[in-house]
C-alpha cells in the first residue's frame, strides 16, 4: 500500500478529466508539489511500439519487461487473466520519496478521495448518488446544491489552491 495520498479525478466520460488534469498538473508542480498519475482505461494499450526491441521480447513472452534509458523509465506488465488493476498495488509501485500526490483518472468507485467534475451536458444529470462519503468537492460549471464545497470547473487555478489546502490538512493529522 502507498503512504501517497491518492486523489481521483472522477466524472463520466467526455466531462474533461484528462483536460482538466493537463491543466492542474503543471500547477501543482509550480506550487512545489510533486505529481504523480494513474490512469485507467477500458481500451485495449500498449506502450511499446512494433519492431521495437523491448516490443519484439515482450511478445515473444516476457512476463516484465523493463525499459530504461537515462531519460526515463517504464515497467510493462503483461496481465493475462484480464483482472481490473488494483488501484493500492498500482500505487505502491510508485516511488513515494519522489511524489506527494498521486491523481488518480478512471477508478471513480475506488474508497479513495474524490473530486467529483459535472459538466453540463455530459453524462447524465446531476444526481446525489455521484457524491459519496469520499467525495471532498464537486467541480461544476453549473450551480448546484451539494454538502461538500463546490469548485469551478473551468477555474484549475481554484481546484489546485484546493487540493493544496487538502494536502496541508493530511500532513498537520
Amino acid at each position: 500500500m502507498s503512504d501517497i495520498p491518492l486523489l481521483a479525478i472522477a466524472a463520466h466520460s467526455g466531462t474533461g478529466k484528462t483536460t482538466l488534469l493537463k491543466q492542474i498538473i503543471p500547477r501543482l508542480k509550480n506550487m512545489g508539489i510533486r505529481v504523480g498519475v494513474i490512469k485507467h482505461t477500458h481500451h485495449d494499450m500498449d506502450v511499446d511500439k512494433p519492431g521495437k526491441d523491448s516490443y519484439e521480447l515482450r511478445k515473444s513472452g516476457a512476463d516484465q519487461t523493463l525499459v530504461a534509458s537515462n531519460t526515463r523509465w517504464a515497467l510493462m506488465t503483461e496481465t493475462p487473466d484480464k483482472q481490473e488493476p488494483n488501484l493500492q498495488f498500482l500505487a505502491g509501485r510508485m516511488d513515494a520519496s519522489a511524489l506527494d500526490l498521486i491523481l488518480v483518472e478512471g477508478f471513480k468507485y475506488e474508497k479513495i478521495a474524490k473530486i467529483v467534475l459535472i459538466r453540463q451536458g455530459y453524462g447524465p444529470s446531476f444526481t446525489e448518488k455521484q457524491i459519496d462519503r469520499f467525495t471532498l468537492a464537486v467541480a461544476s460549471d453549473t450551480p448546484l446544491q451539494v454538502e461538500v464545497p463546490l469548485l469551478d470547473i473551468n477555474s484549475p487555478d481554484e481546484i489546485c489552491s484546493f487540493i493544496q489546502q487538502w494536502l496541508e490538512s493530511l500532513a498537520t493529522r
